[in-house]
């Protein structure tokens, strides 16, 4: 017998939080985040997002035994920007049952109906920087630190459930090369000429960060706002990102361009791939992983493309040329490739940025929806 139970005590948190542990642990593609992170979505003063968020949690029991979980999350800036009455399921993992899927799903279904909503997709998280988008392909390699990896039966769980597909993002892997293209390096210098803009060169990540990270949200909210499950930032928001993202930055992998009154128009962030760096402690920050965190961010060998935006007014002017002349002399020097993370299959605009490089799209994810009756 299936037993549905919420989430309530600290107890039940680390078992949800935990689960995956057990779930994943003989799974070497499995990217564990960290603990301490996972651990405080359940905390108002460290997740800022639950301040815009209702949350609902779920663990499945078989025989006395967790066999599965689920977040609910009704984002109420969402669902504002969409006029929608949406519920998120985020975190969804299973055992190979269809039954135990179904009860889980259901639960949420239930929680969602009573909250008035009538749409329930996923998985998606707080907000668009959370891990989300369900694994349907590309199995076979370890996902990046800032997603989540499934197992394959995942896909036929959501089917069984009555899910379908709203959306797909690929992940790419980018192979840099090792000398920098002349027809981009033209193209680079044209475009700097006729616009009036430059590539910032800053050797200070400090006072990069200060003068620049204002201009980046608002290019990152202008670029990113109209698209798939992203939510307006608030100030304090921002701030928070900010703090979490400062230690992780090698300005060697992030670009920002200006223009002639030294206002962001584009900007690019990738950051050392820290999956393996936490693998073998499962996401716990041990004295020993936090020696391997250290040595991926001073040493990367692989980089993690976290985010690219251009201003809209700047879009399909070549622009992106000028950060695509730095990347390749940058990166072909000191990685050995770099992964992108999610990108929707019709954003075309930033598809065509990695034309320039020799890839693979390496996974594809699935955002499911159904609607409820």
């Amino acid at each position: 017998m299936i037993e549905i139970r919420e989430v309530k005590t600290k107890k039940d948190i680390k078992t949800f939080v935990d689960f995956p542990n057990k779930l994943y642990k003989d799974c070497e593609f499995f990217s564990y985040p960290l603990r301490s992170d996972e651990m405080g979505n359940f905390n108002p003063k460290k997740n800022l997002s639950l301040k815009y968020c209702e949350v609902a949690t779920y663990l499945a029991y078989k025989d006395g035994e967790v066999v599965g979980r689920v977040q609910a999350i009704i984002q109420k800036q969402y669902n504002e920007k969409v006029k929608e009455n949406r519920v998120r399921f985020s975190r969804f993992d299973s055992i190979n049952d269809k039954e135990v899927a179904k009860a889980l799903l259901s639960a949420v279904e239930n929680w969602a109906k009573a909250k008035g909503m009538d749409i329930v997709h996923g998985p998606l998280g707080y907000s668009d920087l959370d891990r989300e988008g369900m694994l349907i392909d590309g199995f076979d390699s370890m996902s990046t630190f800032e997603e989540w990896y499934n197992y394959p039966y995942y896909k036929d769980l959501m089917e069984a459930c009555g899910y379908e597909k709203d959306c797909d993002w690929l992940e790419r892997k980018i192979y840099p090369p090792t000398e920098v293209d002349p027809k981009v390096k033209r193209v680079a210098e044209m475009v700097a000429k006729r616009y009036g803009l430059r590539l910032v060169d800053e050797k200070s990540k400090s006072k990069f960060l200060k003068k620049y990270k204002d201009g980046i949200f608002e290019v990152l909210d202008e670029a990113y706002g109209s698209l798939y499950g992203v939510v307006p930032y608030t100030e304090e928001l921002k701030e928070q990102l900010f703090k979490q993202f400062k230690s992780f930055i090698d300005l060697k992998f992030c670009f920002v361009i200006v223009d002639k009154e030294d206002k962001v128009i584009a900007f690019g962030i990738a950051l050392p791939a820290l999956n393996k760096a936490v693998y073998k402690s499962k996401g716990r920050l041990t004295i020993p992983a936090i020696f391997r965190l250290l040595h991926a961010l001073k040493h990367p060998r692989v980089v993690d493309f976290a985010i690219v935006g251009v201003r809209p007014d700047y879009q399909n002017k070549g622009v992106i040329s000028l950060a695509l002349e730095m990347m390749q002399q940058n990166m072909g020097k000191l990685v050995e490739y770099c992964e992108t993370n999610l990108c929707l299959e019709d954003n075309y605009k930033i598809a065509q940025t990695w034309d320039y490089f020799k890839f693979d799209v390496v996974r594809r994810r699935r955002c499911w929806v159904k609607k409820l009756k």
